[in-house]
């Protein structure tokens, strides 16, 4: 293979040893760091980290790097941070299956680096660098389809569904209130926290939160069936958080789309802070 730089365009799929050889890094880590060509590989991969990225529109809020306790802006955080002066050229890659790394092309920051709150590898609260960071080639590239982000959120409701309700809980809230993920695929598809869905239907204990009756069957994992919904909805500006966010039973779920009468949502949002007050 002819691992020439110039060659490597957005599209284009690599595996693990073809991304080392293109841009002579390590062939681990979410931030691969290369003197030889003077470049910064950025990895968001959706399937296996442990990390929150978010893309907001267009643009990428990407947690720095450090697994475990407080990050801080030194080694490739601070490359990262100064790259718009120090000439680090920053490659963005990301992961929807395993093993396979699409490139998506140049990335730039696109404001100053914030911090946040996530839960580090051993499950504790720790302060972590976001990098909001905008890519450089025709963003026509970078349309991802609705059906690719589907499949990762069920990847990740699976995941959420074998954590207790106060692990639940504790990762609820630590999601922004103010910054609701989406991207522009064929159509907007907003990103979905599955750690707020699951503790919704833990929460609900198989009722529907609207009508009050036991959800109407059982679905192949024997578990009630409901489906979460925003109670102000995503499109309109409502977050994705856990006090937002109920169960109900399917028709209830259409009603709510169809009618969304204020008094049905003044009612769901007593419910959830019922419940929420009640676990603590």
């Amino acid at each position: 293979m002819n691992a020439n730089l110039d060659s490597l365009k957005p599209g284009t799929v690599l595996n693990n040893d073809e991304v080392c050889k293109y841009f002579k890094c390590s062939p681990q880590g979410g931030m691969r760091r290369s003197l030889t060509t003077n470049t910064l590989v950025i990895i968001c991969n959706h399937v296996k980290s442990i990390y929150e990225d978010k893309w907001i529109g267009n643009e990428l809020h990407y947690t720095g790097m450090g697994q475990t306790g407080d990050q801080s802006l030194s080694s490739q955080n601070k490359t990262l941070a100064e790259s718009n002066e120090n000439g680090v050229k920053v490659h963005l890659f990301e992961v929807f299956t395993d093993t396979e790394y699409l490139y998506q092309g140049l990335i730039k920051l696109n404001g100053s680096p914030y911090q946040n709150q996530q839960l580090d590898k051993d499950q504790n609260t720790r302060k972590v660098w976001v990098f909001p960071l905008i890519l450089l080639s025709d963003r026509s590239n970078n349309v991802v389809s609705k059906d690719t982000f589907e499949k990762i959120h069920l990847e990740k409701i699976k995941k959420a569904k074998k954590k207790s309700v106060a692990s639940l809980l504790t990762e609820a809230n630590l999601i922004p209130k103010e910054k609701v993920g989406y991207r522009n695929t064929q159509t907007k598809a907003y990103i979905r926290s599955a750690v707020v869905s699951e503790l919704a239907k833990r929460l609900a204990k198989g009722v529907c939160q609207l009508c009050e009756k036991p959800a109407p069957f059982f679905d192949q994992k024997n578990q009630p069936y409901l489906e979460t919904h925003h109670i102000e909805w995503l499109s309109q500006g409502g977050p994705d958080t856990k006090e937002n966010t109920v169960a109900l039973c399917p028709n209830c779920h259409k009603k709510m789309h169809i009618v969304n009468c204020s008094k049905d949502r003044k009612k769901l949002s007593q419910k959830v802070l019922t419940l929420l007050k009640d676990i603590g």
